[in-house]
């Protein structure tokens, strides 16, 4: 697995004139964005959870364009005018933590299949190639046999042959980067402006002809037909924009996976760099680097509540419900639960404790108003409980109840809280220990926007500690065994959902690159569309506006001998959009969340199917 990247974006751009004088080549634009940026875009999709930049010329922009991106961290050359990109590339590689990364050039435009290639072609030291692009201003390379580099140039005559040209696209183990960077100080004085492929190729064919280690030998992958191009000049801009530009975004529509809006709560929209991510080699799950995988999606998971020195993170390859199943069973000792029931899901946790014949009393409140906080304090102290559970964001309505407030009432008398937070996690900003949130559980397929398949505990680490002695009620479910486990093995107990954590991986390195904060802002434009629609059709809410979560809204259901909540549902999938019915016995609703992938002009466009359909019932 590839992790970091590393784009070389120091250089001057000079053949570009006055495109460049004060700008980077990597801000020229095609299409809507910088093609720097578009290249950011494709290393998130492709999985890479951190790059580095190493800038020079005007390196405001890319501090400008490193706040948009948390995982870009930069490297200033402040000797850009004077060394070539192999100067600019031995800074980054000093900053690399992992195994291997990819190494871009600033100035390319490329089809996202050519990361695919390499990040799968099972040489440890590879190079992107393609066949003639009669660009003028190619970089040829020579190979032997087995299609390893000996040597590059932009003169055929100094080669022996010509196999392919250069991408400005490798992958390149550590030890190969610092072997590179060894070369370049070795030869500062008679190569001051070395480019990175010339120690490459000096490199590689050392190693070929067993002058220095074969680990060093790096391998040319050939695309003939490959979609690219290197923007050096005012001819390369010009082909990049009629020629090239064009085949890329093609490529792009024929690989899209066919859209269809989840506006029911759950599971969300996924985007399609999280339903490709599942499309990774096979690997047993017992092997470290499959850990050390679940180990970063733990440790990112807890961040996002409160950071991993305080909160643990427990996976089980299982729903939301069989995470609330694993606190109930595993997190009440000896004590005696409140829960607060207010839609179906905290009825769920009655019955969960039902089924382990846990002491339990459930506090039944309206589904339609906040809980009478007060009335539960009380009841908390007078039943003399030893532990509350209630939902955070319950998904039945739309209600956001006031956990924070009963939480920290909790913790000052003692009480250990469990919280659904299914559908409230990674929308709603939540930090445990401020909160006083000891136990919270969320899954995968909701506002993390990752695929069904994997639930997690959250676990604040002083309260995870007090659980170890309790009663094992359930084997596959049980929280201090699951926890332990994998701090001694890292490993899960059980099999864990292999392709699911792989998707899960790829959302959260996208939830990193929206934040939390911005996804809540995406959630809550998409659900002011829908309220205005909703108004204009004079339809009502279940709930008052300054109530609701901004994530999911229960509308009345039109009182008309014409409407049929089934007809509504089947018009809307032969349009793409799928909703959800309501769930309360009392009200009869349909559900519209506005969580997962989805944007504005999608909800745009599923208001004025909503308005066309309920004009028709008239």
């Amino acid at each position: 697995m590839i992790r970091e990247a590393v784009i070389m974006a120091a250089g001057l751009g000079t053949r570009l004139k006055e495109r460049t004088t004060f700008m980077p080549k990597g801000f020229l634009r095609l299409g809507e964005l910088p093609i720097v940026e578009w290249s950011v875009q494709k290393l998130i999709a492709a999985g890479i959870e951190r790059i580095i930049i190493g800038t020079g010329h005007c390196s405001e922009w890319y501090e400008e364009l490193a706040k948009k991106y948390p995982l870009i961290d930069l490297v200033y050359n402040k000797d850009y005018a004077a060394t070539g990109s192999m100067g600019t590339l031995l800074l980054c590689a000093e900053k690399l933590r992992a195994a291997a990364a990819l190494i871009l050039e600033s100035d390319l435009i490329y089809d996202a299949a050519g990361l695919f290639v390499l990040i799968n072609d099972p040489r440890p030291n590879v190079i992107l190639a393609s066949g003639a692009t009669n660009s003028g201003d190619e970089v040829y390379l020579e190979a032997d046999s087995r299609r390893l580099l000996l040597g590059n140039s932009k003169k055929k005559a100094e080669l022996g042959s010509v196999y392919a040209e250069l991408v400005g696209i490798s992958k390149l183990e550590k030890d190969t980067l610092d072997a590179m960077s060894a070369y370049c100080r070795a030869h500062a004085e008679d190569q001051p402006t070395m480019e990175y492929e010339a120690a490459m190729s000096a490199l590689s064919r050392a190693a070929v002809e067993g002058k220095t280690g074969k680990k060093f030998a790096i391998g040319i992958r050939k695309i003939e037909y490959y979609a690219w191009r290197e923007i050096d000049d005012e001819s390369h801009y010009e082909m990049a924009r009629r020629e090239i530009y064009p085949r890329i975004l093609e490529n792009e529509e024929i690989r899209a996976v066919k859209r269809e809006v989840l506006l029911n709560p759950g599971p969300a929209t996924t985007s399609d760099s999280v339903k490709y991510a599942q499309v990774a080699a096979d690997i047993c799950p017992r092997e470290k680097e499959f850990g050390e995988v679940m180990e970063w999606i733990c440790g990112e998971l807890s961040d996002m509540v409160g950071g991993r020195d305080r909160i643990k993170t427990v996976l089980f390859g299982a729903s939301g419900t069989a995470a609330d199943e694993v606190m109930i069973s595993s997190c009440v000792g000896e004590g005696k639960l409140l829960i607060i029931d207010n839609g179906a899901y905290g009825e769920r946790f009655g019955k969960i404790a039902s089924s382990y014949s846990l002491p339990h009393e459930v506090y039944k409140s309206s589904g339609q108003v906040l809980p009478d906080t007060g009335a539960i304090k009380k009841r908390l102290l007078d039943g003399g409980f030893t532990h509350l559970a209630l939902v955070y964001h319950e998904t039945t309505t739309g209600l956001l109840n006031p956990v924070p407030e009963l939480c920290r009432f909790s913790r000052e008398h003692n009480i250990t809280t469990i919280v659904d937070a299914v559908s409230a996690f990674a929308a709603i900003p939540i930090d445990m220990e401020q909160d006083c949130i000891d136990f919270m559980a969320s899954t995968s397929n909701k506002n993390i926007q990752g695929m069904a398949g994997t639930a997690m505990v959250f676990c604040r680490k002083e309260a995870l500690e007090k659980i170890k002695s309790y009663p094992m009620r359930s084997y596959y479910l049980n929280l201090w065994d699951q926890y332990s486990h994998f701090e001694k093995t890292g490993q899960t107990r059980f099999t864990p959902p292999v392709q699911t954590l792989y998707a899960l991986r790829q959302a959260i390195i996208e939830a990193k690159t929206e934040t939390i904060a911005k996804r809540y802002e995406r959630y809550s434009a998409c659900w002011k569309i829908l309220v205005r629609a909703v108004r204009e059709l004079k339809l009502s809410m279940l709930l008052p506006e300054e109530a609701q979560s901004k994530l999911i809204t229960a509308i009345v259901e039109p009182d008309s001998p014409a409407y049929s909540f089934n007809e509504l549902h089947d018009r809307g999938r032969e349009q793409g959009f799928t909703i959800y019915p309501g769930k309360l016995s009392d009200a009869a609703t349909f559900r519209i969340a506005n969580i997962g992938d989805i944007r504005e002009s999608e909800m745009e466009r599923f208001t004025v199917f909503l308005a066309e359909y309920m004009k028709g019932l008239h």
